[in-house]
């Protein structure tokens, strides 16, 4: 696929836009003024596989917080503020490697230039979060509802805010809870802006719909060679969202690191517990950092055949189940073997 050019900004070490990897993100759900719970929570996301987290400053307990989460976190930290231009001159001093905002709800134009200066000073990105569900009220006027055309049109102006302050360093979001108004968005957005954008799916619902929704949203704008980073918004743990973006950004070709799992659905010939299986090969190989495909096929029948395109992989038979290594069989084990055994193998070629 071609991907969209767009300008390169950086959050932290992480470039994002201009041809770099697509960053996967997700956003604490602990009271930021907590700084130890939320950089436990950090910590478990970046072994999880995030890139940059976002956290929420409403307050100023949040924003004292900062500056201890932003100098021991693993990981770039985004202050994400609403209305308070204060909260973020203080989260920019305390560190923050990119700040959320809408300037059009930061009050005047003293207060937007105020922000543009302190991130240029420091070399901060700002992202504008476009929003379907809050719209300015001309924009719903005019077109009656909340439209792509609108949404890009509320990112323009927020946009030409900052750009009359002389900063440019701006990632754009334009998110809905509908997929097919969020996809058209960014498409007009992919075709109008140059800076680099921040792909989601808003309210996108609880881990099984919400992942569901994503994978479309996302994926699609993806594979249109749309997108810069992403983050998938679950009703969810947020590891949830981290295993979500990189299982998305795997299915869509942009991201090896790791292993992936391949496995067939059940049906009449299968003679082990294939469910199982397949869910205990997918656990044991979540933190392997190699990058192989593991098939877990339900029967011989068509087992290597169909799978000869991973590393690594079982077959299941009446009571055991045949290893095969790149489609060639290697052995036959119990059933109650199989998954040991295809670990075992596996290890051995590290």
């Amino acid at each position: 696929m071609t991907r969209e050019q767009t300008r390169q900004i950086h959050v932290g070490a992480v470039a994002v836009g201009g041809g770099a990897a697509v960053s996967v993100q997700s956003m604490c759900n602990t009271p930021t003024a907590d700084a130890e719970a939320t950089l436990a929570q950090i910590r478990t996301l970046a072994d999880a596989g995030c890139d940059i987290i976002r956290v929420a400053v409403p307050d100023d307990a949040a924003a004292q917080a900062m500056e201890r989460i932003c100098a021991e976190s693993p990981l770039p930290v985004v202050a994400d503020i609403h209305f308070d231009y204060r909260l973020a001159l203080r989260s920019i001093a305390a560190g923050a490697a990119k700040v959320r905002i809408n300037p059009g709800n930061i009050g005047s134009a003293d207060r937007v230039k105020a922000v543009a200066e302190a991130c240029g000073a420091k070399g901060i990105p700002i992202r504008i979060g476009i929003n379907a569900g809050s719209l300015e009220k001309h924009l719903l006027e005019r077109c009656g509802a909340p439209t792509p055309e609108a949404m890009v049109e509320s990112a323009a102006g927020h946009a030409a805010l900052l750009e009359r302050c002389g900063f440019t360093d701006i990632c754009l979001s334009l998110k809905a809870s509908s997929v097919p108004l969020t996809l058209a968005a960014y498409r007009l957005a992919a075709a109008r802006f140059p800076y680099p954008l921040h792909l989601g799916v808003t309210e996108a619902g609880t881990l099984f719909q919400g992942t569901v929704q994503s994978a479309m949203g996302i994926g699609a704008a993806l594979l249109d060679g749309i997108g810069d980073t992403i983050r998938v918004s679950l009703t969810a743990d947020p590891v949830e969202e981290v295993r979500a973006g990189l299982a998305i950004l795997k299915a869509a070709g942009l991201r090896r690191r790791g292993a992936k799992v391949i496995s067939c659905p059940t049906c009449g010939r299968t003679q082990i517990d294939l469910i199982a299986a397949a869910n205990e090969v997918e656990r044991r190989l979540s933190g392997c950092g190699r990058d192989i495909t593991v098939a877990v096929m339900g029967c011989v029948v068509n087992g290597p055949g169909e799978a000869r395109g991973a590393d690594y992989g079982l077959a299941g038979g009446k009571g055991e189940a045949a290893l095969f290594r790149r489609g060639e069989v290697v052995c036959k084990v119990p059933e109650a073997q199989m998954v040991d055994a295809l670990m075992q193998m596996i290890e051995q070629d590290t």
